[in-house]
């Protein structure tokens, strides 16, 4: 029988993981009106702590970035307690955990902001059906563009959260630059009209990327270090023509800072749209000597087809997770998956939907 490389150990950098499987960074809402992770949160990371890799939901790097009802942030004393009694709970089930720095940028609104409007590289407004606010579901607004100080500013910020982080006790963050937020917007020409040193040119568009990742890096090792990008996605309202060019550009980049790993959402469960074929890991794989990492509808076959290929080294599986904590046992003994349920419990608060999903127990299928 051939052996599954998925629960083959891996290294990145002087991190051992004990598979390949990562959990995917999913929004789940239930750190509170105060932003602060708490016990819930933390057995619900410990039930799936068979991964080898836990990446936490997006967590916002200043009140700035918020964009999401009760996510939790990283800005905070009290959330850098309440984050370190999560990889506490963490370190003893042999799990590495890296925090994923987040800014919504125009994927907000001014309900979050007391009145301010959110911010983005261009005011340029979100085409969406709505967002919901405190205040309800409200419709999207025409974002302020940054100014060149402000950039510098929200840097300064990445890298006070990825210090906050190290204090918190993660083994490393990920840099999330994917799926419509502020880095992708500066990112994408769609979303970035600037004519200054911040737009323009690939080299332009990309720099708020390269300034972050730059920043972080002053905190953690390259080894500690991930970078998050969405070559097909269109989710935020995102996707322009040249998305070959920009994220093929964007991986040489990230490849010159040594970092641990590149995250890829490769699969389209957040729709396409562009020019030709959808991009594929083997696309990324001569750019990028570091780890790859795979993520978006996989299936474990289709998991196992990329690592066998040699184009993905960890494969990131989100959804899944939320049904089966104990999604690795239940791949390595063929045990049957939970299917996932509706969404109106995925960002609603309280254990129901989150915490109250039980590992598989064979005894009781007989």
């Amino acid at each position: 029988m051939k052996t599954s490389r998925l629960f083959e150990p891996l290294s990145i950098g002087n991190l051992h993981l004990k598979n390949r499987i990562a959990m995917a960074p999913m929004t789940r809402s239930r750190a509170g009106s105060a932003r602060v992770p708490n016990a819930l949160m933390a057995e619900y990371y410990r039930q799936r702590s068979s991964a080898g890799l836990l990446i936490t939901e997006a967590t916002v790097v200043s009140e700035q970035g918020i964009g999401w009802h009760d996510t939790p942030g990283i800005y905070t004393e009290e959330m850098v307690a309440g984050w370190r009694k999560v990889t506490d709970t963490i370190k003893p089930t042999g799990a590495h955990m890296f925090l994923q720095l987040w800014h919504c940028g125009r994927a907000s609104h001014s309900d979050f902001h007391d009145g301010a409007l959110p911010v983005s590289a261009s005011a340029v407004q979100l085409n969406g059906d709505y967002i919901h606010t405190p205040l309800g579901k409200k419709q999207y607004e025409i974002p302020r563009a940054l100014t060149v100080e402000e950039i510098k500013a929200t840097v300064a910020d990445y890298r006070q959260a990825a210090s906050n982080a190290k204090e918190a006790g993660f083994s490393g963050v990920e840099v999330h630059g994917a799926n419509g937020y502020l880095i992708n917007q500066f990112l994408d020409p769609k979303t970035n009209l600037r004519t200054d040193q911040y737009g323009g040119s690939l080299e332009n568009r990309f720099r708020f990327y390269k300034e972050v990742v730059e920043a972080v890096l002053e905190v953690w090792a390259p080894e500690q270090v991930g970078a998050r990008i969405s070559p097909n996605g269109v989710f935020n309202d995102m996707g322009s023509d040249d998305f070959r060019e920009t994220y093929l550009y964007a991986a040489k980049e990230l490849n010159t800072f040594n970092l641990g790993y590149l995250h890829v959402m490769d699969g389209l469960a957040f729709g396409f749209h562009g020019k030709g074929e959808p991009m594929t890991l083997a696309e990324f794989r001569p750019l990028f000597q570091g780890r790859i990492i795979g993520n978006c509808g996989y299936t474990m076959a289709a998991a196992e087809q990329r690592l066998a290929e040699d184009t993905a080294d960890m494969i990131a599986f989100g959804r899944p997770f939320i049904t089966n904590p104990d999604l690795p046992e239940r791949f390595k003994n063929n045990y049957p998956l939970n299917p996932a349920e509706d969404m109106s419990l995925w960002y609603t608060s309280g254990a129901k939907g989150y915490t109250d999903y039980l590992p598989y127990a064979p005894s009781a299928s007989v």
